[in-house]
C-alpha cells in the first residue's frame, strides 16, 4: 500500500508502507512507511487527491488535474477542463473519475481514454464537495450557492435541489448508502435516504475539516484542532476522542484490509499517521506508524495495490436503480417545497442538453479537456485552414 498526500508547497508525497513480522514472534506486525517519491507537478498548492486500483489523481489551485500511474510509477498527463481551483475528486471504480471545481462544474471523465464524457453546470457558485452513492447511480454535491443537489448519474441530470441555510463544505454517503451527512462549519446534519429528512445533528467543538464513515453508524470527525472524535450517528453521542496531532487535522480516511481496520490522518504539522481501530469504537485507536513530510499537508489518499476493483464503472442505464422510484418520489416530494422555481426551470433546461447517460461514450470531449487532444486540435485547425482556402478558390 502507499500513502499519498498533497501540501501547500505544491508537492505530492508518496510513502510505501511495509508490513513486517516482528522478530519477537507472535502475530504482531510492524508497519514501516518508506519514502517512495516526491512529485512537483503543480504550480500551486494541492487541494484534492483521489485513488483507484491503478491511478492517483491530484487537483490544485492551478486549475489542473494531474494523473499518476502507480503501477508504472510515472506521470500519466494532465486534464485542463476546469477554470478555477479543483475542489473535489472522486473515482467510481476503474472507469470513471468525477471532478468538481470553483467554476461550478462537475465533470465526468472516462478513465480509459481520459476524455470528458459530461460537463454539468452544477452550482451557481463553487462546487465545494461531492459524493457518489455506493451504487454509482446517484451523486450529491454542495456549493457556495447554499444548495444541496442530487444527481441522477444514469441519465446525467439533476434529480432535485434542496436549499440550505448556509454554505455546506462537505457531503458524504454512508457505506451502505442508507444515509448521508451534510457538514456546515462545525455541525453535521444526518439525513435518511428513505425520508430525505434530518434524523439528527452532531456538533463538533471546532470547524470540521474532514469526516470518514467507520461503519454505517459510526463517523470519525476531524477539525481545526489536534483531536479526532468518533460519533454514533444514531444516538448522536461522542463515543471517544483522542489527540492525533500537534496541529489541526486536515484530512482523515479509513480502509480495511484482512485483519485490520485502519484510519489515516494528515495534519498541518506535516505528519501522516496510521491508526488501528479497535472493535469497540469507544476505545481510542492505537498508533501503527507515522511519517513526517515537513510540509503543510492539505489532502490525503491511500493507494492499495489490488489486482481488480469490485466496482467496475458507473452502471448502465438499463439496470434498475437500487433507490426505488417510490423512494425517489418521496425525496422529491419532501424537497419540492424548498426548491426555487427558477432553479427547477434552469435544471430542466440543462438536462435537455444532456439526456444521455454518463456511461455512454457518444459525446465528444470538450475542447481542451482530453489528455491527448492537443495534437488532434492542431490537425483540426490545419484542416479547417485548408478547407477555407478551397472555398476561396
Amino acid at each position: 500500500m502507499e500513502l499519498v498526500a498533497g501540501c501547500y508547497e505544491q508537492v505530492l508525497f508518496g510513502f510505501a508502507v511495509h508490513l513486517e513480522q516482528e522478530e519477537s514472534g507472535g502475530h504482531r506486525q510492524k508497519w514501516t512507511p518508506v519514502d517512495d517519491f516526491t512529485h512537483h507537478a503543480h504550480t500551486a498548492s494541492l487541494s484534492a487527491v483521489a485513488v483507484n486500483s491503478r491511478f492517483v489523481v491530484t487537483g490544485s489551485k492551478d486549475e489542473t488535474i494531474h494523473i499518476y500511474d502507480m503501477k508504472k510509477k510515472i506521470e500519466h498527463g494532465a486534464l485542463v477542463h476546469h477554470n478555477g481551483t479543483i475542489t473535489c475528486l472522486k473515482f467510481y471504480g476503474n472507469r470513471h473519475l468525477i471532478s468538481g471545481a470553483e467554476d461550478g462544474l462537475i465533470c465526468v471523465w472516462d478513465v480509459k481514454k481520459w476524455e470528458c464524457l459530461k460537463s454539468i453546470k452544477a452550482h451557481k457558485g463553487h462546487v465545494t464537495f461531492l459524493s457518489v452513492h455506493p451504487s454509482g447511480k446517484l451523486a450529491l454535491s454542495v456549493g457556495t450557492d447554499k444548495t444541496l443537489r442530487t444527481w441522477n448519474l444514469v441519465e446525467g441530470r439533476s434529480a432535485f435541489i434542496k436549499n440550505i441555510k448556509q454554505n455546506a463544505h462537505i457531503v458524504e454517503w454512508s457505506p451502505g448508502g442508507e444515509k448521508y451527512i451534510v457538514v456546515v462549519m462545525n455541525t453535521i446534519d444526518i439525513y435518511q435516504l428513505d425520508t430525505a429528512s434530518i434524523s439528527g445533528t452532531i456538533t463538533n467543538e471546532k470547524r470540521i475539516s474532514s469526516v470518514a464513515f467507520l461503519s454505517e453508524s459510526v463517523l470519525a470527525v476531524a477539525g481545526d484542532e489536534e483531536v479526532v472524535r468518533f460519533f454514533d450517528c444514531d444516538s448522536l453521542t461522542c463515543l471517544c476522542e483522542f489527540k492525533a496531532h500537534e496541529n489541526r487535522v486536515k484530512d482523515i480516511l479509513s480502509f480495511e484490509i484482512p485483519k485490520h481496520h485502519v484510519i489515516v490522518t494528515a495534519s498541518s504539522d506535516g505528519f501522516i499517521k496510521m491508526w488501528k481501530l479497535k472493535q469497540d469504537k469507544k476505545i481510542p485507536p492505537s498508533l501503527l506508524c507515522e511519517v513526517s513530510t515537513k510540509a503543510r499537508l492539505t489532502c490525503l489518499g491511500v493507494w492499495l495495490d489490488r489486482v481488480t476493483d469490485k466496482k467496475g464503472s458507473l452502471p448502465p442505464a438499463a439496470e434498475p436503480s437500487p433507490v426505488s422510484k417510490e423512494e425517489q418520489s418521496k425525496i422529491s416530494k419532501k424537497e419540492s417545497g424548498e426548491v426555487a422555481q427558477e432553479e427547477e426551470r434552469q435544471s430542466k433546461a440543462n438536462t435537455k442538453k444532456c439526456r444521455c447517460g454518463l456511461t455512454e461514450d457518444s459525446e465528444q470531449p470538450t475542447k481542451g479537456n482530453s489528455l491527448v487532444s492537443a495534437k488532434k486540435r492542431k490537425m483540426g485547425e490545419i484542416l479547417e485552414k485548408k478547407n477555407r482556402k478551397k472555398k476561396k478558390l
